[in-house]
């Protein structure tokens, strides 16, 4: 990611510049939804990634 974006990054740029995956940010009533595309060919490891990052609550 170049120097000047550093200062002022937000979810788009982190999503072009570090992971750029194909989805669409809907945000309401304070939740953000991640839709991602049905037949998605990295859709098990990115599950799986974001599962391990973010655990259910106990």
């Amino acid at each position: 990611m170049p120097g000047p974006f550093r200062a002022r990054v937000t979810t788009a740029t982190l999503r072009v510049y570090l992971i750029h995956i194909p989805a669409g940010l809907a945000r309401s009533a304070r939740r953000v939804t991640l839709h991602l595309p049905d037949r998605w060919s990295w859709q098990h490891a990115f599950t799986g990634l974001f599962d391990a990052a973010h655990p259910p609550p106990a």
